[in-house]
């Protein structure tokens, strides 16, 4: 018979073995995790190219492995393969934080920090997902005037246009049916703003995308002389079309953001510092600039976004 003193002298022994081997596979688990690619994914339209060449390279430049799956398709794809754990990491818009938990009728979507805060905390405590700094730069509805009306008559705001249109300027909009019929969008804009639109001020296309808007403006099909667009759209500059500034904060925010699952995060925290003062760098003008250079110039994304960059280290 084993003495009681030689069998407890066994256990710990034992017990301390199989601690030292738990142990080691944690360290190689998390050994493991940190030399995984950080899976990058983006939206397949030009501003999500542009948006995900940035990250990708600014990550890869700070040493962070990285795996491209650029342009992977449209929000739902992307965020679904988000939440799934196939990606890792893509650039989201705050506003679709509405979408993504029902609560489309909240006032915190019009609000650029209620909207971040909002889905930040809704999308960490369900999917442990994490949304890092956001640009100043707002993808919203907008409407957006020739240069040469917004210089002459001064008009920066949508507050200014009321005040041209109520004055009895020449106007005329070129938009989609969704925009002239959707109470969150035109109908939105001239109860807050004070103004009204007749038939004659309205070219409406059907099934009309803002590339055809922006054309009809630019071309002034039929007199138009202003369009519905999104506020970073990469042919405004080059059709010096001007986006009027939704002062009152109708339109839900949508802010571009980093957005990462949490476990990669905390494999990787440098990625919330590398990625902070590129997207500190995107108002506005400069992501229309960005997204100009590839919808009108035809540079590959790519390249847009290395020059970018490389001007942030100068």
């Amino acid at each position: 018979m084993q003495p009681a003193l030689t069998r407890f002298t066994a256990a710990v022994a034992a017990t301390l073995m199989s601690l030292t081997t738990t142990q080691a596979l944690a360290q190689e688990s998390a050994s493991d995790a940190a030399q995984a690619p950080v899976v990058v994914a983006s939206k397949i339209d030009t501003e999500g190219s542009v948006l995900g060449q940035l990250i990708l390279q600014r990550l890869a430049a700070g040493d962070i492995p990285v795996e491209d799956r650029l342009q992977l398709g449209v929000t739902s794809i992307v965020r679904g393969a988000l939440t799934a754990g196939e990606i890792d990491l893509y650039p989201e818009y705050t506003g679709n934080g509405a979408f993504f938990f029902d609560m489309t009728d909240s006032a915190a979507w019009k609000d650029p920090a209620q909207a971040l805060e909002t889905v930040r905390q809704k999308d960490r405590e369900a999917n442990d997902l994490v949304w890092l700094a956001p640009a100043e730069a707002n993808n919203t509805w907008a409407i957006s005037v020739r240069g040469e009306l917004a210089r002459e008559h001064d008009l920066t705001s949508l507050e200014d246009l009321a005040g041209y249109l109520n004055e009895g300027g020449d106007f005329k909009l070129a938009a989609s049916a969704e925009f002239v019929e959707s109470p969150q969008a035109l109908p939105a804009f001239q109860e807050a703003y004070g103004f009204e639109l007749s038939e004659d001020e309205l070219l409406v296309l059907s099934g009309g995308n803002t590339a055809a808007t922006m054309r009809a403006a630019a071309r002034q099909t039929s007199g138009v002389n202003a369009a519905m667009t999104y506020g970073t759209d990469g042919g405004l500059k080059a059709l010096d079309l001007m986006v009027l500034d939704d002062s009152l904060g109708v339109q839900p925010v949508y802010q571009p953001a980093p957005v990462v699952r949490g476990e990669v995060l905390e494999a990787y925290p440098r990625i919330e510092t590398l990625l902070a003062p590129v997207f500190a760098a995107l108002d506005r003008d400069t992501l229309q600039r960005l997204n100009g250079d590839v919808a009108v110039n035809g540079r590959a994304p790519a390249q847009v976004a290395s020059d970018f960059l490389d001007s942030l280290d100068e």
